[in-house]
């Protein structure tokens, strides 16, 4: 049995044997050795693998991806790996991206950053794990990513103080990049984003009313018939229900 649906995400898969595109090819080598991924999803860290598969749809979006990939871990960055990952991480959980977030944890350990350090990521503000540097890219990429590039003056002046131009650049398309795909990976529901929407309307239950009227004090609370939405008839419980005010 597989350890994954059948089926996941929004998007057609594209299975191995119609790869005829040498970049697409040589990657799925890569990641998933010589198994068709849509047939035997899973990848080293555990993720289903549908990324890669989804977007093999489009091979030159696919390669734009890898150069995209190439850039951030060239050795010619200037910008610090460990600032890096604090700000790809820190992107992922302001977007709420399981995947993202997920992926670049294991990152921030391959790079030797302890767990503690790892977990106050999502608190930073509250944590004394951060150096001044760290703390301050934290600060822009909340600004960056959690307010869409919203940043305030003295947090531009404090990333100054530890980053010259080049590596604000560096960081800036890097961090807004992880911040597109988290928001792509949670639209395509792929990989460990293909969850349920987290809000819907929450059932009471037995007996739980559903339908609040305007009214004074809150209004009237009722519930709906079986069928179609129509009001069932108040029972004596119910008119006395109704006729306490809600909040």
């Amino acid at each position: 049995m597989l350890p994954y649906p059948a089926a996941m995400g929004r998007l057609r898969q594209v299975p191995l044997d119609e790869v005829n595109d040498p970049r697409v090819a040589a990657t799925y080598r890569y990641i998933f050795g010589d198994k068709d991924p849509v047939a035997e999803p899973g990848t080293a860290t555990g993720s289903p693998g549908d990324w890669w598969t989804t977007f093999a749809a489009s091979p030159d979006v696919f390669a734009h991806n890898l150069a995209g990939f190439a850039l951030y871990r060239d050795p010619e960055r200037k910008l610090d790996p460990i600032l890096r990952e604090l700000g790809q991480t820190r992107a992922g959980w302001l977007r709420a991206s399981n995947f993202v977030y997920s992926q670049h944890r294991k990152s921030c350990r391959g790079l030797g950053m302890t767990e503690a350090k790892i977990d106050a990521i999502c608190a930073w503000e509250l944590s004394d794990e951060f150096s001044p540097t760290e703390r301050a890219v934290l600060a822009y990429t909340d600004g960056l990513v959690g307010d869409h590039g919203r940043v305030p003056d003295a947090v531009f002046t404090e990333l100054q103080r530890h980053l010259n131009d080049e590596e604000i650049v560096e960081f800036t398309y890097i961090t807004a990049w992880y911040a597109m795909h988290a928001d792509i990976s949670k639209a395509l529901r792929l990989e460990w984003d293909d969850v349920a929407d987290p809000v819907a309307e929450m059932d009471g239950g037995d007996g739980a009313v559903d339908v609040i009227e305007p009214g004074f004090g809150g209004g009237r609370f009722r519930r709906h018939s079986p069928t179609l939405g129509t009001p069932a008839p108040q029972t004596e419980a119910d008119a006395s229900a109704s006729e306490t005010p809600g909040s």
